[in-house]
């Protein structure tokens, strides 16, 4: 029996914690085909880890998709995307594919950085991609950016930028509040153009955080392959991601990684679904 097929279209963290790396990772946790397009390498300085980003030829990335798409994926998901002609390119990917899900991960910033990589990305994102998202899982500052609004602070302020983002086409939207928002609660809002469900889990130290966003919407787009729907696979995905951050380990001076496996191999983590 053949596995569901998962493609990331992403870049690649030489580090191994975020990125395609990542991906590919928790694919292996849910037993789907990890495949991926590799459309920007991100290394890292050793001395101070500062991030420096190396787009991929587009030819290349042309070549990628064309083997990809062969393959014909259950589930298509984007990372780390350099420029507005590789949005389109996705976007294209996802509209030319049978895939039953396309999960939008809007990254603009490296981890440790506060700066947007380039602000015409967000345009790009909002006309190529979010009208044909199954999902967007942004976090707090990528919510704000996507709306047009300030960062959201409070629940009442990530309610109305998910309402935004629904409206922009998305169908689904997660928004990761994670410790950003006041309380003793790790929080993310889930919306559907219909419900809000409040997500709750215990915060941990964040320290060793480094890959966890893209940890958890390839967890999303695993779950969705195998059948689970956008809201069952969030609720999945938070649990997998939390065991993941709460077994975090440091990885060198600069950085700690999650754990990917923790919730298979060390343990699983209790998600509170309250709707509201």
């Amino acid at each position: 029996m053949g596995l569901q097929k998962t493609l990331t279209i992403a870049g690649t963290d030489v580090s191994g914690g975020a990125g395609i790396a990542a991906d590919l990772k928790t694919f292996q946790e849910y037993e789907t085909y990890g495949m991926s397009v590799i459309v920007t390498t991100v290394t890292m300085d050793p001395e101070t880890w500062s991030h420096r980003v190396f787009p991929t030829a587009l030819e290349v990335v042309d070549s990628q998709l064309e083997t990809a798409l062969s393959l014909s994926p259950d589930a298509i998901k984007t990372g780390m995307l350099p420029s507005e002609e590789v949005i389109e390119r996705a976007k294209n990917a996802f509209l030319n594919s049978d895939a039953k899900a396309f999960v939008i991960d809007p990254v603009m910033v490296c981890k440790g950085d506060d700066e947007v990589l380039n602000p015409g990305l967000v345009d790009a994102m909002i006309q190529h991609l979010i009208p044909h998202a199954t999902i967007v899982t942004p976090n707090l500052v990528e919510a704000g950016h996507l709306t047009g609004r300030k960062t959201p602070k409070t629940l009442e302020e990530v309610k109305q930028c998910a309402e935004i983002i629904i409206k922009m086409g998305a169908k689904h939207v997660i928004i990761k509040g994670g410790t950003g928002i006041d309380g003793d609660k790790a929080v993310d809002v889930y919306y559907d153009g219909e419900d809000f469900h409040l997500l709750k889990s215990d915060k941990i130290d964040a320290s060793f955080n480094h890959g966890a966003g893209c940890t958890f919407a390839s967890a999303i787009t695993a779950n969705i392959a195998k059948g689970k729907t956008p809201l069952e696979a969030v609720q999945a995905a938070k649990a997998f991601v939390t065991s993941a951050i709460k077994n975090g380990w440091k990885m060198n001076e600069h950085v700690g990684v999650v754990r990917h496996g923790a919730a298979n191999t060390v343990e699983e983590v209790q998600v509170n679904d309250e709707q509201i």
